[in-house]
C-alpha cells in the first residue's frame, strides 16, 4: 500500500530534502523515524530536492507499506519524535502509482525580499536599492511557456531536460516587504534563485528589462544574475490531479 505524507519545515539546519553523506537533510529525519514508528525499513521519495536552507509550507512524499495503522496517531507520534522545524501535517492512502515527485503537476515557490533590516525575520533578502516592481513584472511577462531555462540552472546536473513550462510568474509589493511568485510544472536547480538574482538586476537598473529575455536565448548560466540567498525561498505549494 503506497501513502502520502503532507509536511512542512524550516529548512534552514538542513543540507536540503535528499539525503546526502555526511550531512542532515529532512528526507533522512522523516525516514529514520517513520522506520521506527512502523518497525520496518521504509523509503521516503519526495515530491522535489529543495536545496540547502531551503523552506517548505507544503512538502510530500511517499512510501510504501503493508502494515496496518491509525494514520492521525502515526501523525502525532511523528510530530513528537522530529525535530521541531518539520512538522507533519497528514498521512493519507493514494494509488499504488501515484508518485510523489512525478505524479506532480505543479510547484510554486515564494521568494520574500525586505528594503528593510528586520532582525526578527532571517528568512528575508536584504536588498537596499530601490526596486521597480513594475520594470520587474514586465520582465517576468518573458519568462512565461515552456521554454529553456538552462541559463537559470546549475551546471553539471543529472537532469534529462532543462525545458521548464511556467504558467505564473510576479512580484507584489507588501508594506516593506517585496514577495515573488513563480509557478512552473517542474523546476531545475538553483533556477529560482537565479532568475531572483537577475530580476532584481532588472528592478535596480543594473540592466534593461529587454536583457531577461537574450539571457534566456543564450543558454549560458554565466548570463544570468547572481542567485540570491536560500534562506528566503519557500516551496509553498504543489499541486496533484484529483485523482491520487
Amino acid at each position: 500500500m503506497r501513502y502520502f505524507i503532507e509536511l512542512s519545515y524550516n529548512g534552514t539546519n538542513y543540507h536540503g530534502w535528499q539525503k546526502q553523506l555526511n550531512a542532515n537533510s529532512v528526507q533522512e529525519e522523516l525516514t529514520r523515524c517513520i522506520s521506527i514508528l512502523l518497525k520496518e525499513e521504509v523509503e521516503i521519495i519526495g515530491a522535489g530536492r529543495t536545496d540547502s536552507g531551503v523552506h517548505a509550507n507544503q512538502m510530500f512524499a511517499h512510501f510504501d507499506t503493508e502494515k496496518i495503522f491509525d494514520s492521525d496517531k502515526i501523525v502525532s507520534k511523528l510530530n513528537s519524535f522530529l525535530p521541531n522545524d518539520i512538522s507533519v501535517k497528514r498521512i493519507f492512502k493514494v494509488r499504488e502509482d501515484t508518485h510523489a515527485r512525478f505524479t506532480a503537476i505543479a510547484r510554486t515557490y515564494q521568494y520574500f525580499v525586505s528594503n528593510k533590516k528586520d532582525i526578527f525575520n532571517q528568512n528575508l533578502h536584504l536588498v537596499l536599492k530601490d526596486l521597480n516592481v513594475e520594470r520587474m513584472n514586465d520582465a517576468c511577462q518573458n519568462l512565461l511557456g515552456e521554454q529553456d531555462f538552462t541559463s537559470f540552472s546549475k551546471v553539471n546536473t543529472d537532469t534529462f531536460t532543462n525545458n521548464c513550462d511556467i504558467t505564473h510568474a510576479q512580484w507584489k509589493h507588501e508594506g516593506d516587504h517585496f514577495v515573488f511568485t513563480i509557478s512552473s510544472n517542474r523546476f531545475l536547480r538553483n533556477m529560482v534563485r537565479s532568475i531572483v538574482g537577475t530580476l532584481i538586476d532588472i528592478g535596480t537598473g543594473k540592466i534593461e528589462v529587454t536583457e531577461i529575455k537574450k539571457i534566456i536565448e543564450k543558454k549560458d548560466r554565466c548570463e544570468a544574475g547572481v542567485s540570491v540567498p536560500a534562506k528566503a525561498l519557500f516551496l509553498t505549494q504543489v499541486k496533484y490531479p484529483d485523482n491520487i
